[in-house]
């Protein structure tokens, strides 16, 4: 559905066994061809793939927020990051390679670093186009095919990113791309001739991945849900600490699985900076996310919306109190009456027995906690099932770094949040999944090491 206008946008049929296996198989082959190229030659294509993406911004920017119903001013970030992404792992492409060791009388080994072969990507709403590339990027650069399956609320901009890779050079059915749900992601999981399967999603779903992969012995990479803590310390810049937590809550309308949603704050200056944040979250321009001016646009569809509404008033009724925000927003434009909006929203007077502090509300919902320790504030910070990210505002460096090494999570902030540039790597602890994302960590979750020992003597038989 158009979130913008809650009118149906297109209709796609879902793929189905014999489309997933026409997928799978064109892959394979197109993989036989691109595996045997060398990295520099990859390179090349994946270099044109990111040079088309660069130009045509713009364009892949507005089908994307047709496509998720965030800002055109966000979009364009994510284009940037994604064309970013396939340059980044198209400049490793050619200096992937393995070990040469001496072993006594001139015997040696050596390694060989190997494509796995055709790797299924499921993808996430919240980022369709980028996240595609996030998987795509370092899978390709390491020589293998890949089958992508965006989420059926966001299938559109994917299709898009198929056909630059085709136009870029890279052989037929290398990157394809597959419609459909729950079932057509188990068909994908399940087949035969898939090697790796790379995930971003709920924990439920993740977990079913895992399963279905656990009985083909395929790895996984699993990039989970959060609930992440962001640690306002009463030393921090003030307005840098305001910038930093509507950051880490309001971003794609708060749909955002790393966003800092547990907002921790020093007493000594909580109702500073809370009045401080109402007042900023209130100016937060929500509306039709193809306008410049706009930075909120709608969210995903109705029963998400309704889901979120959910927590809202399920934290009214456990005692926080709703500072701005939470109820639906109605546009202007009566062409977007039946969009699925809501002004963003702060909870105070929240606790951390609270469901809203608790669970993901994938929201643009803020809870906003006091603490008064350092001690007080890492155990109640590490006090969840989830460890994606986690965030600290301070001007003490010392203090900054020793939060961050007892926080239990994979990506972490200091005096900033939400930045995810391609060259470092990005996952979560516990349940919020494993492997990484990005960066060179990337390259050991897409390829596999194969060891050749010479022997340059007689064999030494016990025999």
């Amino acid at each position: 559905l158009k979130t913008r206008s809650g009118r149906v946008l297109c209709k796609l049929p879902c793929s189905g066994e014999k489309e997933v296996d026409l997928a799978v198989q064109s892959a394979k082959a197109a993989f036989k061809i691109w595996s045997q190229m060398s990295g520099m030659e990859r390179c090349r294509v994946m270099l044109e793939a990111a040079r088309i993406i660069r130009e045509q911004r713009e364009e892949i920017a507005t089908m994307e927020t047709i496509n998720n119903g965030k800002s055109i001013f966000e979009a364009r970030v994510d284009i940037d990051i994604s064309w970013q992404c396939l340059e980044y792992y198209a400049g490793l492409a050619g200096s992937l390679a393995g070990e040469h060791i001496q072993l006594p009388g001139g015997s040696f080994g050596y390694t060989r670093r190997e494509p796995l072969g055709v790797c299924v990507g499921i993808g996430a709403w919240n980022y369709p186009f980028q996240i595609a590339c996030w998987k795509s990027g370092p899978a390709l650069a390491c020589g293998n095919a890949m089958v992508f399956k965006p989420s059926p609320f966001t299938p559109v901009s994917v299709v898009r990113l198929a056909e630059i890779f085709t136009e870029a050079g890279v052989p037929k059915g290398l990157f394809n791309v597959v419609q459909g749900g729950a079932a057509t992601g188990q068909l994908l999981c399940q087949h035969p001739d898939v090697a790796k399967i790379s995930f971003t999603g709920s924990v439920p779903t993740g977990m079913k991945i895992m399963e279905m992969a656990a009985k083909g012995i395929k790895p996984v990479t699993l990039e989970l849900g959060g609930k992440s803590p962001l640690i306002i310390f009463s030393d921090a810049d003030l307005e840098n600490a305001v910038k930093g937590a509507l950051m880490a809550n309001f971003l794609t309308q708060g749909e955002v699985c790393c966003n800092g949603t547990r907002v921790f704050v020093e007493r000594k200056i909580l109702d500073t900076f809370t009045k401080e944040v109402v007042k900023r979250t209130q100016k937060i321009k929500v509306g039709d996310p193809l306008l410049e001016d706009t930075r909120m646009g709608a969210l995903i569809n109705r029963p998400h919306l309704n889901r979120v509404q959910g927590f809202i008033k399920q934290a009214k009724e456990q005692g926080a109190e709703v500072l701005c925000g939470g109820d639906p927003y109605v546009p202007d434009d009566p062409k977007l009456k039946n969009g699925y909006y809501m002004r963003p929203c702060v909870l105070g007077n929240c606790k951390d027995d609270m469901t809203c502090v608790k669970e993901e509300i994938f929201g643009p919902v803020m809870a906003i906690l006091p603490f008064d320790t350092e001690e007080e504030v890492l155990e109640r910070a590490n006090a969840t099932k989830f460890g994606l990210a986690g965030g600290v505002f301070t001007r003490d460096i010392q203090k900054a770094h020793r939060v961050v090494a007892a926080l239990k999570a994979g990506m972490c902030f200091i005096n900033n949040y939400n930045v995810s540039p391609v060259e470092l790597p990005f996952g979560g602890y516990k349940s919020s999944g494993f492997g990484r994302e990005n960066g060179r960590a990337a390259i050991e979750y897409y390829s596999q090491l194969k060891t050749v020992c010479v022997e340059m003597g007689d064999v030494e038989s016990v025999f």
